[in-house]
């Protein structure tokens, strides 16, 4: 009897909704479609030019990097790699108006004790490097680097580019770093810098 009056409860209740055979409309799939194989049409039809002169000349060779030391000795090259050369270059030329070059650069060729003192605290403001002026920022590496690797990435930089100019020591970094142990903010490009060539 109780089934019976189930039976009769369900008899009267709307049958559960289905997609049918068609779950999305027609309209909507000639839509997507038609857009997508526009899409496609326009990639095809369109001229792909990737002029070079568009980006910032580097080729393939500015991003290798240089082999580390068998020796166990810290390798200037490869910290270059690591940490300066994404701003500076490969070449050490740097991007014109963005970074300045350290190629043939007075303040890489300059007093040892001043290029120590640039990549221990960095620079912001104004800089003139080889007679064009750059207004960005260097990060400091006193906390990163230790002198030794400070010294060795100096070294790398003042013999590579053209560049000829003596060795750096640990013992002249570990110096600076002591003498500019109280500076704690980059310095302020030309207005600082300038007079301790």
């Amino acid at each position: 009897m109780a089934q019976d009056k189930i039976s009769e409860a369900q008899k009267r209740e709307m049958p559960e909704p289905s997609e049918g055979s068609r779950p999305i409309p027609w309209a909507v799939i000639v839509i997507v479609a038609a857009a997508f194989l526009s899409a496609v049409a326009y990639l095809w039809m369109t001229p792909q030019s990737n002029d070079p002169s568009l980006g910032d000349h580097r080729i393939a060779a500015d991003f290798a990097v240089a082999k580390s030391s068998s020796t166990g000795a810290v390798d200037g090259a490869q910290i270059y790699a690591a940490q300066c050369v994404a701003c500076h270059q490969a070449n050490g030329a740097g991007l014109p108006g963005v970074f300045p070059p350290l190629a043939e650069s007075e303040w890489v060729l300059g007093k040892p004790e001043v290029a120590a003192r640039i990549v221990l605290h960095g620079v912001t403001g104004p800089l003139k490097v080889k007679g064009a002026t750059y207004n960005g920022q260097m990060p400091t590496f006193k906390d990163k680097l230790s002198d030794k690797e400070i010294a060795a990435v100096l070294t790398h930089v003042r013999s590579s580019f053209g560049n000829k100019a003596d060795k750096v020591d640990e013992a002249l970094v570990k110096k600076e770093r002591a003498a500019t142990q109280s500076h704690d903010k980059p310095w302020n490009g030309d207005a600082e810098l300038d007079s301790m060539r």
